[in-house]
Protein backbone atom coordinates (compact mmCIF):
# COMPACT_ATOMS: atom_id res chain seq x y z
CA UNK A 1 0.00 0.00 0.00
CA UNK A 2 1.02 3.28 -0.94
CA UNK A 3 1.95 6.07 1.72
CA UNK A 4 -1.39 8.30 -0.40
CA UNK A 5 -3.16 5.42 0.17
CA UNK A 6 -2.10 5.10 3.93
CA UNK A 7 -2.94 9.04 4.57
CA UNK A 8 -6.32 8.71 2.69
CA UNK A 9 -7.63 5.61 5.18
CA UNK A 10 -6.38 8.09 7.83
CA UNK A 11 -9.11 10.60 6.76
CA UNK A 12 -11.50 7.91 6.74
CA UNK A 13 -11.63 6.34 2.62
CA UNK A 14 -13.11 3.34 2.30
CA UNK A 15 -11.96 1.45 -0.62
CA UNK A 16 -14.80 -0.88 -0.55
CA UNK A 17 -18.20 -1.26 1.41
CA UNK A 18 -17.87 -4.77 1.35
CA UNK A 19 -14.76 -4.87 3.46
CA UNK A 20 -15.89 -1.98 5.56
CA UNK A 21 -18.59 -4.21 6.40
CA UNK A 22 -16.75 -7.26 7.51
CA UNK A 23 -14.48 -5.69 9.69
CA UNK A 24 -17.54 -4.44 12.02
CA UNK A 25 -18.67 -8.00 11.87
CA UNK A 26 -15.53 -9.10 12.57
CA UNK A 27 -15.18 -6.72 15.66
CA UNK A 28 -18.06 -8.16 17.09
CA UNK A 29 -17.08 -11.71 16.20
CA UNK A 30 -13.82 -11.05 18.27
CA UNK A 31 -16.24 -9.15 21.17
CA UNK A 32 -18.28 -13.04 21.26
CA UNK A 33 -15.18 -14.94 20.97
CA UNK A 34 -13.85 -13.23 24.15
CA UNK A 35 -16.81 -14.00 25.79
CA UNK A 36 -17.30 -17.35 24.54
CA UNK A 37 -13.74 -18.78 23.33
CA UNK A 38 -15.84 -19.71 19.83
CA UNK A 39 -16.80 -18.37 16.77
CA UNK A 40 -19.61 -21.34 16.85
CA UNK A 41 -22.25 -18.97 17.90
CA UNK A 42 -25.72 -19.65 17.47
CA UNK A 43 -27.92 -17.86 15.17
CA UNK A 44 -29.74 -15.62 17.43
CA UNK A 45 -26.24 -14.19 19.09
CA UNK A 46 -25.81 -11.15 18.94
CA UNK A 47 -22.33 -9.17 20.56
CA UNK A 48 -21.65 -5.03 19.46
CA UNK A 49 -25.51 -4.66 18.51
CA UNK A 50 -24.68 -7.29 15.32
CA UNK A 51 -26.18 -10.01 14.58
CA UNK A 52 -23.04 -12.24 14.80
CA UNK A 53 -24.44 -15.01 15.12
CA UNK A 54 -26.33 -14.75 11.66
CA UNK A 55 -23.74 -13.25 9.79
CA UNK A 56 -21.32 -15.78 11.15
CA UNK A 57 -23.54 -18.84 9.90
CA UNK A 58 -24.29 -17.37 6.33
CA UNK A 59 -20.44 -17.04 5.86
CA UNK A 60 -19.93 -20.37 6.77
CA UNK A 61 -21.64 -21.55 3.47
CA UNK A 62 -19.70 -23.25 0.74
CA UNK A 63 -18.06 -20.82 -1.18
CA UNK A 64 -19.30 -17.75 0.82
CA UNK A 65 -15.68 -16.72 1.15
CA UNK A 66 -13.88 -17.88 -2.09
CA UNK A 67 -12.92 -14.67 -2.95
CA UNK A 68 -11.75 -13.18 0.04
CA UNK A 69 -9.35 -15.85 1.48
CA UNK A 70 -7.67 -12.43 3.74
CA UNK A 71 -11.54 -12.32 5.02
CA UNK A 72 -11.24 -16.55 6.28
CA UNK A 73 -7.41 -15.27 7.20
CA UNK A 74 -8.81 -13.08 9.60
CA UNK A 75 -11.57 -15.56 10.97
CA UNK A 76 -9.09 -18.15 11.68
CA UNK A 77 -6.69 -16.07 13.49
CA UNK A 78 -9.19 -15.58 15.88
CA UNK A 79 -10.80 -19.26 16.17
CA UNK A 80 -9.14 -22.01 14.03
CA UNK A 81 -12.18 -23.91 14.39
CA UNK A 82 -14.93 -21.19 12.71
CA UNK A 83 -16.04 -22.89 10.59
CA UNK A 84 -15.59 -26.94 11.84
CA UNK A 85 -16.49 -30.29 9.98
CA UNK A 86 -18.98 -30.85 12.56
CA UNK A 87 -21.57 -29.45 14.44
CA UNK A 88 -21.40 -26.44 15.68
CA UNK A 89 -23.42 -27.32 18.83
CA UNK A 90 -21.03 -29.83 19.39
CA UNK A 91 -17.87 -27.59 18.78
CA UNK A 92 -19.50 -24.79 21.67
CA UNK A 93 -19.51 -27.69 23.98
CA UNK A 94 -16.32 -28.58 23.06
CA UNK A 95 -15.03 -25.16 23.44
CA UNK A 96 -16.54 -24.66 27.22
CA UNK A 97 -15.14 -27.62 28.33
CA UNK A 98 -11.81 -26.99 27.12
CA UNK A 99 -12.04 -23.64 29.26
CA UNK A 100 -13.27 -25.50 31.72
CA UNK A 101 -10.31 -27.34 32.58
CA UNK A 102 -7.53 -25.35 30.82
CA UNK A 103 -5.66 -24.13 33.46
CA UNK A 104 -5.98 -27.97 35.44
CA UNK A 105 -3.72 -30.35 35.98
CA UNK A 106 -3.76 -33.63 34.95
CA UNK A 107 -7.32 -35.57 34.42
CA UNK A 108 -10.75 -33.69 35.50
CA UNK A 109 -13.65 -35.23 36.54
CA UNK A 110 -16.67 -32.95 34.78
CA UNK A 111 -19.76 -34.39 35.90
CA UNK A 112 -23.14 -34.38 35.14
CA UNK A 113 -24.49 -31.57 36.08
CA UNK A 114 -21.41 -28.88 35.49
CA UNK A 115 -22.89 -26.11 33.21
CA UNK A 116 -21.07 -23.25 31.17
CA UNK A 117 -23.07 -20.59 29.68
CA UNK A 118 -26.41 -22.95 30.18
CA UNK A 119 -25.03 -25.50 28.42
CA UNK A 120 -24.45 -29.02 30.52
CA UNK A 121 -20.77 -30.04 29.88
CA UNK A 122 -20.59 -32.81 32.34
CA UNK A 123 -23.61 -34.60 30.40
CA UNK A 124 -22.47 -33.48 27.33
CA UNK A 125 -18.62 -35.06 28.18
CA UNK A 126 -19.99 -38.20 29.79
CA UNK A 127 -22.22 -38.41 25.95
CA UNK A 128 -19.20 -38.58 23.98
CA UNK A 129 -17.36 -41.48 25.81
CA UNK A 130 -20.39 -43.54 24.83
CA UNK A 131 -18.93 -46.21 22.66
CA UNK A 132 -21.44 -45.41 20.11
CA UNK A 133 -20.62 -41.99 20.11
CA UNK A 134 -16.92 -42.02 20.00
CA UNK A 135 -17.35 -44.00 16.83
CA UNK A 136 -19.53 -41.39 15.47
CA UNK A 137 -16.99 -38.63 15.50
CA UNK A 138 -14.62 -37.69 13.20
CA UNK A 139 -11.04 -37.62 13.62
CA UNK A 140 -10.61 -34.24 14.73
CA UNK A 141 -13.15 -34.76 17.10
CA UNK A 142 -11.53 -37.42 19.33
CA UNK A 143 -7.99 -35.43 18.61
CA UNK A 144 -10.00 -32.20 20.42
CA UNK A 145 -11.32 -34.44 23.37
CA UNK A 146 -8.32 -36.31 23.93
CA UNK A 147 -6.13 -32.87 24.14
CA UNK A 148 -8.60 -32.39 27.29
CA UNK A 149 -8.72 -35.31 28.87
CA UNK A 150 -11.25 -37.01 27.91
CA UNK A 151 -10.01 -40.67 26.44
CA UNK A 152 -11.22 -43.45 24.30
CA UNK A 153 -13.73 -45.51 25.94
CA UNK A 154 -13.02 -48.73 26.51
CA UNK A 155 -14.92 -50.93 24.77
CA UNK A 156 -17.51 -52.61 26.28
CA UNK A 157 -17.62 -56.12 27.10
CA UNK A 158 -20.27 -58.65 26.15
CA UNK A 159 -22.46 -60.37 28.26
CA UNK A 160 -22.11 -63.86 27.66
CA UNK A 161 -25.92 -65.27 26.90
CA UNK A 162 -26.50 -67.83 29.52
CA UNK A 163 -27.18 -71.25 27.99
CA UNK A 164 -30.92 -71.76 27.01
CA UNK A 165 -32.29 -74.41 29.10
CA UNK A 166 -34.70 -75.06 26.67
CA UNK A 167 -35.32 -78.71 24.84
CA UNK A 168 -33.46 -78.18 21.67
CA UNK A 169 -35.42 -79.81 19.68
CA UNK A 170 -38.97 -81.24 19.13
CA UNK A 171 -37.97 -85.09 20.37
CA UNK A 172 -36.02 -83.66 23.55
CA UNK A 173 -39.32 -81.25 23.92
CA UNK A 174 -41.83 -84.32 23.66
CA UNK A 175 -39.65 -86.13 26.06
CA UNK A 176 -39.49 -83.72 28.61
CA UNK A 177 -43.36 -82.93 27.80
CA UNK A 178 -43.87 -86.96 28.75
CA UNK A 179 -41.56 -86.94 31.39
CA UNK A 180 -43.62 -84.13 33.34
CA UNK A 181 -47.08 -85.81 32.69
CA UNK A 182 -46.14 -88.99 33.78
CA UNK A 183 -45.10 -87.26 37.03
CA UNK A 184 -48.26 -85.78 37.46
CA UNK A 185 -50.81 -88.43 36.68
CA UNK A 186 -48.16 -91.25 36.94
CA UNK A 187 -49.37 -92.71 33.38
CA UNK A 188 -47.89 -92.55 29.60
CA UNK A 189 -51.28 -92.90 28.15
CA UNK A 190 -51.59 -89.23 26.33
CA UNK A 191 -55.20 -88.43 25.23
CA UNK A 192 -54.71 -87.76 21.70
CA UNK A 193 -56.15 -83.98 22.32
CA UNK A 194 -53.63 -83.08 25.26
CA UNK A 195 -51.29 -80.45 25.06
CA UNK A 196 -48.67 -80.00 28.01
CA UNK A 197 -46.94 -77.21 28.35
CA UNK A 198 -43.23 -77.11 29.87
CA UNK A 199 -41.23 -74.16 31.45
CA UNK A 200 -37.63 -73.92 30.26
CA UNK A 201 -35.15 -70.94 30.33
CA UNK A 202 -37.85 -68.81 31.45
CA UNK A 203 -40.16 -69.71 29.16
CA UNK A 204 -43.43 -71.61 28.53
CA UNK A 205 -43.31 -73.89 25.46
CA UNK A 206 -46.55 -75.94 24.73
CA UNK A 207 -45.86 -79.47 23.44
CA UNK A 208 -49.39 -81.14 21.57
CA UNK A 209 -48.18 -84.63 23.71
CA UNK A 210 -50.91 -87.03 22.74
CA UNK A 211 -50.37 -85.98 18.91
CA UNK A 212 -46.76 -86.38 19.63
CA UNK A 213 -46.88 -89.94 21.42
CA UNK A 214 -48.95 -90.87 18.29
CA UNK A 215 -46.42 -90.11 15.94
CA UNK A 216 -43.24 -91.84 17.45
CA UNK A 217 -45.82 -94.58 17.58
CA UNK A 218 -45.78 -94.70 14.15
CA UNK A 219 -42.13 -93.67 13.41
CA UNK A 220 -40.71 -96.01 15.48
CA UNK A 221 -39.01 -98.10 12.89
CA UNK A 222 -37.14 -94.87 11.58
CA UNK A 223 -36.69 -93.65 15.42
CA UNK A 224 -32.38 -94.50 16.32
CA UNK A 225 -31.69 -96.56 19.41
CA UNK A 226 -31.04 -93.66 21.72
CA UNK A 227 -34.18 -92.50 21.45
CA UNK A 228 -36.36 -95.49 21.84
CA UNK A 229 -34.44 -96.72 24.93
CA UNK A 230 -35.38 -92.64 25.97
CA UNK A 231 -39.08 -93.53 25.34
CA UNK A 232 -38.72 -96.81 26.63
CA UNK A 233 -37.15 -95.88 30.00
CA UNK A 234 -40.50 -93.45 30.43
CA UNK A 235 -42.38 -96.78 30.10
CA UNK A 236 -43.93 -96.93 27.01
CA UNK A 237 -43.67 -100.64 25.66
CA UNK A 238 -43.90 -100.27 22.29
CA UNK A 239 -40.96 -98.55 22.32
CA UNK A 240 -38.79 -101.57 23.98
CA UNK A 241 -35.94 -103.30 21.94
CA UNK A 242 -36.73 -106.84 21.64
Amino acid sequence: MTTRARRLEQFGMVWSVADERFQENLEAAKAYYDQYWTLCAPRTATALERKVGQWLSNIRRPGALAEHPDWEAALEEIDPDWNPAWPADWQRHYAALRELVRDEEGPVEVLPGVTVHGMDVGKWRARQQKPEVWEALTDGQRERLEAVGVVRPAPERETPAAPSTAPASAFERGVAALTQYRARTGSVTVPRGHVEAIVAGGQEHPVKLGVWVMNQKSRRAKLTTDRLAALAMLGLEWAQQG
